[in-house]
C-alpha cells in the first residue's frame, strides 16, 4: 500500500487520540520558525475558550489577509471563533463574518458554507448577514445558477441599506450574465448598482458597476461602451474589493485583447499578474493567466500562452475553482500550440463542466474550441454542428459584437466544406455588416479569409485568390501570426483545387515557416506537403478538382461505402449523398465506383 505526502498525516491524525494530537501541536508550535505557524498549533493544542489566544489568532489572520493567504485567513478567523469566550459574543461573529468573506475571495466554497451558516445561526445584524450571503455567491464561481435563495434572502436583508443593496445588485448583474446569458439584464442590473453606490457614496462599487455596464456594452454592441469603461476608469477605486477580474482596469485590458492591440493587452496583464498574486484572490490570478494565454496565442507565441494555460489549470485544481474555464483555456493553448486530440478532450470536459454550473458564457466558448479542432481536422459535418450551438447560444445571449468570440468566419468555412457556400454567404454578409460598423478589423479579416473559399467553391477562383493574398498581408499587418498562417493554408487549397501546383505549395511552405516560428505544432502538422506514393496522395489530387466535402465523399465511396453508410458517416440524408455523387462523377468524367476508384489512385 502507498500513501500521498498528503494522506499519511491525515490518516495519522485522525488515528491519534486528542492526547497525542495536543502533544504534537505543542511539540510543532514549539519547532516552527513562522509565527502565523505558531500561532495556529498553539490553537489547536488547546480545546476550550481562551479570550487572549483568540486575539492572537485573529492578528495571524491578519498578517495572512496581508501575505494574500485568504484561505489560511479563513481557517485562521474560524479558529478564533471557535476559541473565543462566550461572553464576546461580537468578537465571534466579527471573525466569523471575517471567515466567510475571506473564504469567498479565495473561492473556498466549502469554508464560506461553514462561516456562513454559523453567522445566520447567531444574533447577528442585517449587514452581517448580507456580508456572509456574499462571501457564498463570492465563492461559488461560474456556478451562480443554483443560488437564487441565497440572491433572495441577501437582497431583502439589504433593505434600507444603499450600500449593501449596490453590493447584492453587482452580484445580480454578474449572475444574469453567467448563469441567464441576458446582458440586457445584466446591464440594467448594474445600473441599478451603480445608482445605489452612488447613492451611498460607495465610489469602488460604482466603478464596478459601470465595469459591467461598459462589458455588457460591448458584447451588445452598444457604441458608448468605451465611453462608460472610460467613466470607470476616471473614478477613484484605490482597493479592490469585489476582485480585480472585476475591475475596470482588467476590462480595459480585455478590449485591448478585442481590438487586437495585443501589445497594449499584454504589458497591461504583466502589471496586473504580480498584483493579483499578492492579493490571494485565485479567481483572480486565473483570469490573468487566461488573458494571457489569449494574448499569447493570438500573438504567436505558443509555447508562452502553454505554460500560462498549464498554470491556469494547476490554479484551477489547487483552490477547488469552477472547471469550466480551465478546460476551455486548456483546449484553446492545445488546439494551437500541443495537440488537436487532446484539445477536442479538453473542449468536451469544458462543455461538461459549464453545462453542470449552468455557466453559458464558456459553454460558448468551450464549444467554440471543439469546433475549430472539428474544422482543422476536417469533420466538416461535426464542425458545423458544434458550431451552429455556439451561434444559437450567442443568439440566445443577445451577443451583437462578433469580436469577443470570433466563431463566425469558422462556421463559414465549415458550411462550405461542407457543400453549402450559399448559407455561409449569408452569414458573411450579415456579420461583416455589424463588424464593418463596430470597427473590428481583425473580425472583417476572418471573415474575408471564409469568403475567400467561398468564391473558390463557387467556381470564382481568381476572385478567391486575389481575396486570400490581400488578407494575408493584412493578417500580417495587424500582427496576427496564426491567422496569417491560417488564410496561407486556405489559398494553398484554392490553387491546388485549380490545379497550379507551384503556387500552391509556396503557399503552404509559407504558411509551414509562420506556423513553424509561433510554434504552432499541429497547424505546422497541416501545413506539410504529402510526400510522393504517401496516402494523403489521392486526397490532394482529388482536390485539385472536388469541394473538400465531395472529396470525403469520394473516399468514402472509392473503400467501398454504400451511400447508406457514407450519409451516416457525414451526417447527411440520403438523397444529399445522392446527389453530390452525381457531382462528383461529372466532374472527374467517370459512371460508376470502380471508375471512381481508378480515378482517384490513378489521378
Amino acid at each position: 500500500m502507498e500513501f500521498t505526502a498528503g494522506a499519511l498525516p491525515t490518516a495519522l491524525a485522525a488515528d491519534a487520540g486528542w492526547p497525542e494530537r495536543a502533544a504534537g501541536h505543542a511539540a510543532l508550535a514549539a519547532a516552527v520558525d513562522d509565527p502565523v505557524q505558531a500561532v495556529r498549533h498553539r490553537a489547536l493544542a488547546v480545546d476550550t475558550p481562551d479570550q487572549w489566544l483568540a486575539a492572537e489568532i485573529t492578528e495571524a489572520a491578519a498578517v495572512c489577509r496581508r501575505r494574500g493567504q485568504r484561505v489560511l485567513a479563513a481557517e485562521l478567523c474560524l479558529l478564533a471563533a471557535e476559541r473565543t469566550p462566550s461572553w464576546l459574543a461580537g468578537e465571534e461573529l466579527t471573525r466569523l463574518v471575517a471567515a466567510a468573506e475571506d473564504a469567498g475571495w479565495a473561492g473556498r466554497a466549502d469554508l464560506a458554507r461553514r462561516a456562513t451558516r454559523a453567522v445566520l445561526a447567531r444574533d447577528a445584524s442585517s449587514a452581517d448577514r448580507v456580508r456572509a450571503r456574499l462571501a457564498v455567491i463570492d465563492a461559488a464561481g461560474q456556478a451562480l445558477g443554483a443560488l437564487d435563495e441565497t440572491f433572495a434572502y441577501a437582497m431583502d436583508e439589504a433593505a434600507g441599506d444603499p450600500s449593501l443593496q449596490a453590493a447584492v445588485q453587482l452580484r445580480i448583474a454578474w449572475k444574469h450574465n453567467l448563469s441567464d446569458g441576458d446582458p440586457v439584464r445584466s446591464r440594467d442590473a448594474a445600473a441599478e448598482a451603480g445608482r445605489l453606490a452612488a447613492l451611498g457614496g460607495d465610489q469602488t462599487a460604482e466603478a464596478m458597476a459601470l465595469t459591467v455596464r461598459a462589458r455588457m456594452g460591448r458584447i451588445l454592441g452598444d457604441t458608448d461602451a468605451e465611453e462608460i469603461l472610460a467613466e470607470a476608469l476616471a473614478l477613484p477605486a484605490p482597493e479592490v474589493p469585489l476582485g480585480m477580474r472585476n475591475a475596470p482596469q482588467y476590462l480595459a485590458v480585455r478590449h485591448a485583447l478585442f481590438d487586437d492591440r495585443l501589445a497594449d493587452a499584454r504589458r497591461q496583464l504583466m502589471v496586473l499578474l504580480p498584483a493579483v498574486q499578492r492579493t490571494g484572490s485565485a479567481e483572480d490570478v486565473f483570469e490573468v493567466l487566461r488573458s494571457l494565454t489569449e494574448v499569447e496565442l493570438r500573438s504567436g507565441r505558443c509555447e508562452a500562452a502553454s505554460a500560462h494555460a498549464r498554470r491556469a489549470l494547476e490554479l484551477t485544481i489547487e483552490a477547488g475553482l469552477s472547471p469550466g474555464p480551465a478546460w476551455y483555456v486548456a483546449a484553446m493553448a492545445e488546439a494551437t500550440g500541443g495537440s488537436f486530440a487532446r484539445a477536442a478532450g479538453y473542449a468536451r470536459r469544458g462543455i461538461q463542466a459549464s453545462q453542470e454550473e449552468q455557466d453559458q458564457v464558456f459553454l460558448s466558448r468551450s464549444l467554440h474550441a471543439l469546433g475549430l479542432v472539428e474544422l482543422a481536422t476536417g469533420e466538416a459535418a461535426k464542425a458545423v454542428a458544434t458550431l451552429r450551438r455556439v451561434a444559437a447560444l450567442e443568439a440566445a445571449q443577445q451577443v451583437v459584437d462578433p469580436s469577443v468570440l470570433r466563431w463566425h468566419g469558422e462556421l463559414a468555412e465549415a458550411l462550405i466544406a461542407a457543400d453549402a457556400p450559399g448559407e455561409a454567404d449569408e452569414l458573411l454578409d450579415r456579420v461583416r455588416t455589424v463588424a464593418l460598423r463596430l470597427g473590428r478589423t481583425g473580425v472583417v479579416a476572418a471573415l474575408d479569409r471564409a469568403r475567400g473559399l467561398c468564391l473558390s467553391a463557387q467556381g470564382e477562383a481568381d476572385a478567391a485568390v486575389h481575396l486570400l493574398e490581400a488578407t494575408a498581408r493584412r493578417f500580417d499587418d495587424l500582427q496576427l501570426p496564426l491567422e496569417r498562417g491560417r488564410t496561407l493554408l486556405a489559398l494553398a487549397r484554392v490553387e491546388r483545387r485549380r490545379r497550379r501546383r507551384a503556387p500552391a505549395r509556396a503557399a503552404l511552405r509559407a504558411a509551414a515557416e509562420v506556423f513553424g516560428l509561433a510554434g504552432a505544432v499541429p497547424w505546422t502538422e497541416l501545413a506539410r506537403e504529402p510526400a510522393s506514393g504517401e496516402g494523403g496522395g489521392a486526397q490532394v489530387t482529388a482536390a485539385a478538382v472536388l469541394t473538400e466535402a465531395e472529396t470525403r465523399l469520394a473516399l468514402l465511396v472509392s473503400q467501398g461505402a454504400s451511400n447508406q453508410e457514407a450519409a451516416a458517416k457525414l451526417f447527411l440524408s440520403v438523397k444529399t449523398v445522392e446527389a453530390r455523387l452525381t457531382r462528383i462523377y461529372q466532374k472527374l468524367d467517370v459512371r460508376s465506383r470502380a471508375q471512381l476508384a481508378t480515378a482517384l489512385r490513378t489521378r
